[in-house]
Order: C-alpha cells, then structure tokens, then sequence
C-alpha cells in the first residue's frame, strides 16, 4: 500500500455513520498492496492481505471465463459430470484418499479443541453426497427454459429462464456442501467457494479425486467448480467483496454470516445467508400424547439448525404433558449415553421443576437464545394461556425459522398457519426443513427468514433455483413501431 494511503493509529474512518478510529494493532497489521473493507453495516474495518486477494481475484476469474464457455456447450455434460462425480466418491478406492484426508482433519480440529459433529465425513454423509450428485444428473433441467410467451401482432416476446452467472458460497467446515454447491451447475452456473479452514484438507482432496476429475471427464472448463484454497476468513471477505459475484451464499450463523452478507450487499451482490437456527413447538390442548412423545424424540436426535428450541405448554395441560416431553427428550439423549439440559421462564419454574428438578432458569426476553449443544440435547419449556400467547411469544423471540404445531383439532393448526411468521410450519416434527429431506433438492442454504417474508421465493435456496429470467423478442413485420 502506498505511503499517501496508509492508515496510521489515530486516523478516523467514517463507515456507514460510524467513525471508527484505527487502533494500532490495526493499523500495524497493514501491508503493502493489502484491502481494507469498511463494513457499513456494524462499523468496522476488515483487512484483505494481498495475497489472500489475488487468490480470490484469480478464482472469480476463472469461474467467470467459464460461465462465459458454459452456454456454448451441451446440458448432457453437464449431467455426466454429476454421473462421473458421484461414481468416484461411490468407488471405495477413490474413497480412501479423501476419507484419509478427513480424518487428519478431524484430529487437528479435536486437538485444537473445536467441533467435529459434522466435519467427520461418515459413510452415511458420504452416501447422501453421492445421492445429491445422481439427484443432479436425473434432474430434467438445462441451462435455460421458455417460462412464457406473448404474441402480439407482427412480433412475440418470450421469458427464458437462464443461468445467474458466478455462485460464491462460504461454507463452515463440513464435507458434503460439495455436492450442495455443485448443483448450481444443473442451471448453468459457476460455482466458487471457501470452506471453514477446519475441513480444508478434506476439500483439497474432494476436488482433486472428485470435482477436477469430473469436470475433465465431461468436457466442462475447469473454472466450473473452484476452491479457495486459503484457510484465512479474509478469503471469504474477499470473496464477497467481488462485485462479478451474482449470488453470495454464506452457511453458518452468528456474526460472522452477517459480516459476509454485508460486505456482499453494500457492493449490490444478492445474498442468501443462514441466520439464527433454533425450531419452536407449538403444543395444543388436543395434542396427542403419543405423537408428542415421538415427534419430540425425533426433533433431538442432534444440533443442527432446525433442531427443537422451544417448546410452549397450555397451562392446563402442562401437568399431563410434560412428563411425555422429558421423556421423550431423555431417550432421544441416550442414543450418546448422555442426559437432557432443561431451561424455562420463571412463571413455569414451579411446575416444570416437578418434572425436571434441574431446570435452569431464563428470563423471557432470552426466548431468542439459539442452544448450541453437541452431546447433550439443550431445549426451553414455556407455559402459556392460549395458543395465541404462544404464537405472538414465537412471533417476537423466535428467529422465525421452523415453528411446529402439535394439535388434532385442524382449524387450529390452520390458525397458526396463518398468524405465525415462519417460513416453514409444520404439525410434527422439526428436522424435516432441509432441501435435500423435504423437496429432493440439495440444497444451497436455508437463507434469509430472519429478514421477513422472502420476495416471490421461499426460505430453501437450491441449485435449480438460481437464476435470471430474460425476454426474447422475435420481430415478424419490418414495419413495427410505437
């Protein structure tokens, strides 16, 4: 960097409507030729080293070459691209070398004490990646589609839909996005991506037993499917600072998704962005008590994001439900020898003590609190009047993301069908919201539902669902005009 432009300790930065002031850590950190982003959401600065930068700037370059060399080429390579992948991650030989990689990567990440709940590539992750890829290739879906067609007298207009452009994810260390973000493929994107540095060697060797092979295979350019090879958050910084992007995807949650986000909005990139996670269970007086048994068990079985959060009792039922719902969580904890953490409100605190004597109390306004356990299934039981009280609770402490309505009595599931504000409602049990479960789509993300209702799009984002929309005009008589 340059003398002239230099930030020194002291100097003040107007981000947004923030003045932020350059302390000198900062400022001492700074290197020749390296990026400062002001992020204006939040005020702060983030420094891109510049060799981070280029690294990211060559891999938006590639992959935008090859969307550029995508639309001249068949959608039937395409589809055995994921045919080639997902017979080379099937085959046990191919296999090997990745799973060794994984396993270095997980007793790394277990000897720097960090979470290996989903960095482990199981044999049942790796069956479901092969899945996605043969999902993929059986899709009947091309670069583009004729969605409609107007005629008029003398000319026509028609909507294709077509491929978006350059896809850019950043995704938390786990081993099967390569089979979610490939699937922008399938509509003729290009896809390049960061992965949590944790499960870096895994992707290192993914892309070069799996993605490079398969692309080489198919005919498709190279810059198809790209990986950033760099295990520093400033390459996600990066990333989605890069206006050729056309959608920036980030998975995760907590500060550092909506640091990404920002820094992607405020140079006009569309996002998707995980948020806050954490299903809520709305239980109604008519609520069966064996159904509520099973679909409390199943909405425990592990943490991920739409994992059972929140569960609200009526009043006059708490005493005969209860019981079933501790039960219920405790054998979904033995599966791992462990026990259940219990938390509620400080008006139940004498009623759920009888059935947990180790309730922990919280006050309501941390209703919002997302529990982030590994072992030891985390939930809060409230009590309330109505299911109304329990709807407007959800409403305003919720990340309204999945809300569960346990009830016989159908015009009261209807009610908080249309009164809660989630984007995903359901009358059983929570971890049934995810792409791939639900609508046979891998999915991108479940993005962008603490935000409000989505614009003429739901909270899933798939491969198939990234795209533009271009009218075609055929002109017939010469002589048109207006």
């Amino acid at each position: 960097m340059p003398d002239k432009h230099v930030l020194r300790t002291g100097d003040r930065v107007l981000v947004g409507q923030t003045l932020i002031e350059v302390d000198q850590k900062f400022a001492e950190s700074l290197e020749a030729g390296d990026t400062v982003v002001g992020v204006a959401n939040g005020g702060y600065l983030r420094r891109i080293p510049a060799s981070v930068a280029g690294l990211v700037h060559d891999a938006v370059t590639r992959a935008n070459v090859a969307f550029s060399q995508l639309g001249g080429i068949n959608d039937n390579s395409i589809t055995q691209f994921f045919d080639v992948a997902g017979e080379l991650l099937a085959d046990d030989g191919t296999f090997a070398h990745i799973a060794a990689a994984n396993e270095i990567d997980v007793e790394d990440a277990r000897s720097r004490n960090r979470s290996t709940t989903r960095l482990v590539l199981t044999e049942s992750m790796r069956q479901g990646m092969v899945e996605a890829f043969v999902l993929w290739r059986d899709m009947e879906l091309g670069q583009e589609q004729l969605l409609g067609r107007v005629d008029h007298d003398g000319w026509s207009v028609e909507q294709w839909r077509a491929p978006l452009g350059v896809i850019g994810f950043v995704f938390e260390g786990r081993p099967n996005v390569f089979a979610d973000a490939t699937g922008v493929l399938r509509s003729g994107n290009t896809v390049v991506f960061r992965i949590g540095s944790d499960a870096l060697r895994t992707a290192r060797a993914l892309m070069k037993h799996v993605i490079q092979p398969a692309l080489s295979q198919s005919g498709l350019p190279k810059g198809c499917v790209v990986l950033v090879d760099s295990p520093e958050h400033a390459a996600g910084w990066a990333l989605f600072n890069d206006k050729r992007i056309a959608l920036a995807v980030a998975r995760g949650s907590g500060d550092a998704v909506s640091q990404l986000g920002a820094i992607a909005q405020q140079v006009g990139t569309a996002v998707s962005l995980h948020g806050t996670g954490g299903a809520w269970m709305l239980v109604g007086k008519s609520a069966d008590l064996s159904r509520l048994s099973q679909v409390v068990e199943h909405s425990l079985d592990r943490k991920v994001c739409n994992t059972l959060n929140t569960i609200c009792l009526d009043a006059t039922l708490a005493s005969a439900h209860l019981p079933v719902i501790i039960e219920a969580a405790r054998r979904a904890a033995s599966h791992r020898q462990r026990t259940i953490r219990v938390h509620t409100t400080s008006n139940a605190m004498e009623i759920v003590s009888r059935y947990y004597p180790d309730v922990e109390v919280m006050p309501e306004t941390k209703l919002y609190t997302e529990f982030e356990w590994e072992d030891v299934p985390e939930f809060a039981i409230v009590i309330v009047d109505t299911i109304d009280q329990a709807v407007q609770l959800c409403n305003k402490y919720s990340p309204q993301f999945v809300v569960s309505i346990l009830s016989a009595d159908s015009d009261e599931i209807d009610h908080v069908w249309r009164t809660v504000e989630a984007p995903f409602v359901g009358d059983g049990f929570t971890r049934w919201v995810d792409g791939q479960f639900a609508l046979l789509r891998p999915e991108l993300g479940l993005s962008n539902w603490q935000n409000g209702r989505l614009f003429s799009r739901g909270g899933v984002i798939a491969g198939d669902s990234v795209f533009t929309v271009r009218l075609r005009v055929a002109q017939i008589d010469p002589s048109l005009h207006r």
